[in-house]
C-alpha cells in the first residue's frame, strides 16, 4: 500500500521513541484506555489528514503459542457488557460493527479498559490472541472518517497475575522490533 502521510499512534512513550520516526510519519501519543484513544485519534486526523493510521502498542498474550511482534488482523470490544441487550462485545442499539478488520496481518486483539490480569474464557473462545485498551477505538474511529488502518503490538506479558510486573519489565522491549518492520515498507 503506497500512502503519503503516515499517523502512528502509541500510547506512551516508553513504549516508542518519536525522533526514531522515519520523514512523513507523525507520531502521536494517546495516554492510556478507550477514550484517550478515540479522542487523540480523532483530533489527530482532523489535523493531519493522514492516508494511514498505524497502532504500535504492546499486549498481553491469550495465546500460549504466541510471542514477538505481532500485526492485528481483526479487533474486538472484549469489555462491552450490555447483555441482555446485546451479546458480549456487541454495543447495544448500534449499527457500528461489532469487530474492525484491517485486512493485514492474523492476530485478534480484544480491546477494553481494563488490565488483563486473570484467564477469561470467553476470550479464548472468541479466538482472541492477545489483549490491549486502546486499538478497538482507534480502529472504530478510523472506520468513521474512511482512514485505512494497521496495528502492530508487541507481547509484553501473559496477561495472568503476574501481568503488571511483566508489562513494566517490557514495556520498552517492542520498539526496536517495530522501527524494523516500519523500515520494511507498508
Amino acid at each position: 500500500m503506497a500512502t503519503n502521510k503516515i499517523l502512528l499512534l502509541t500510547a506512551l512513550e516508553n513504549e516508542l521513541t518519536a525522533s526514531l520516526a522515519p520523514a512523513g510519519v507523525e507520531v502521536v501519543y494517546m495516554g492510556i484506555g478507550k477514550v484517550n484513544a478515540a479522542s487523540v485519534t480523532t483530533a489527530a486526523i482532523l489535523r493531519l489528514q493522514p492516508d494511514l493510521v498505524i497502532n504500535f502498542g504492546t499486549a498481553g498474550k491469550i495465546n500460549p503459542a504466541l510471542h514477538g511482534l505481532l500485526e492485528v488482523a481483526k479487533v474486538i470490544q472484549r469489555d462491552m457488557l450490555a447483555m441482555p441487550l446485546a451479546e458480549r462485545g456487541v454495543t447495544p442499539l448500534s449499527r457500528e460493527p461489532a469487530a474492525y478488520f484491517s485486512g493485514f496481518g492474523d492476530a485478534v486483539c480484544g480491546t477494553g479498559d481494563s488490565f488483563v490480569t486473570a484467564r477469561d474464557e470467553w476470550l479464548a473462545a472468541s479466538g482472541v490472541d492477545v489483549v490491549d485498551m486502546e486499538l478497538f477505538a482507534i480502529a472504530h474511529t478510523c472506520h468513521r472518517y474512511g482512514v485505512a488502518w494497521r496495528a502492530f503490538k508487541y507481547i509484553t506479558d501473559d496477561a495472568n497475575d503476574a501481568s503488571h510486573q511483566e508489562w513494566a519489565a517490557n514495556v520498552h522491549l517492542g520498539e526496536t522490533l517495530f522501527w524494523e518492520r516500519m523500515a520494511g515498507g507498508f
